[in-house]
């Protein structure tokens, strides 16, 4: 099973990823963390990789492609994947296009989590994460000076830079723009599940396999 998990920023892509990656045997692919560890590797693309984003610049498609690639020809996605931050835009869709027909070119799932702005505004905002291992938290489920339920730590919690409230809307502003537009280019190159991304995790996770189970 292939699948593309979309939606705008803070939705709950990863967590979902995570979830039926596990749930179905799938490998979760994250395009930041791949990326992470061809530069650690010191693949060829990894070098180049590692050269452009040292000296401050973006790291281009078809680099990021090449990585994606590499990763889809591994073991650990003979089973099927699931894409999660890529393709963000239409270039990298094309790409991607290009990489499946190149492999195996299966049916091709695109999960949309979708949630209006406002919505996420208020929950990326009011989102609290532990110091010392990364667990997220909303302030409002969070005790004075509790501990993080995940690893214990007492009086961890911080509010990230890009979880102000202007950064978010500008992240949103981009997605919009930019990635959008994505959803359109796959209208008939996949099987679209669209998903109300603003459920419990538990709900989201049900509906999409739900929905996956009746196609």
């Amino acid at each position: 099973m292939q699948i593309i998990i979309f939606g705008a920023p803070g939705v709950g892509k990863g967590t979902q990823a995570k979830i039926l990656a596990s749930k179905l045997n799938l490998a979760h692919i994250s395009t930041g963390d791949i990326l992470r560890e061809a530069i650690k590797n010191e693949t060829e693309l990894g070098l180049k990789a590692k050269e452009i984003v040292q000296s401050g610049g973006l790291v281009p498609d078809e680099i990021v492609g090449g990585i994606v690639k590499e990763t889809l020809q591994q073991e650990k996605c003979k089973n099927g994947f699931i894409l999660d931050g890529f393709p963000r835009t239409l270039p990298q869709a094309e790409i991607l296009t290009r990489i499946l027909s190149e492999l195996n070119n299966e049916k091709l799932y695109l999960i949309k989590l979708e949630a209006d702005d406002d919505v996420i505004v208020s929950r990326l905002s009011n989102r609290l994460v532990c110091s010392k291992c990364g667990y997220i938290i909303n302030k409002d489920a969070l005790k004075d000076n509790a501990k993080c339920p995940s690893c214990g730590a007492e009086n961890s919690f911080v509010k990230r830079k890009d979880d102000e409230e202007e950064v978010i809307k500008n992240r949103l502003k981009v997605y919009h723009e930019t990635t959008e537009p994505v959803f359109e280019y796959y209208q008939d190159k996949a099987e679209i599940i669209e998903v109300d991304g603003t459920k419990s995790i538990e709900e989201v996770s049900r509906a999409i396999l739900d929905k996956l189970n009746s196609n």
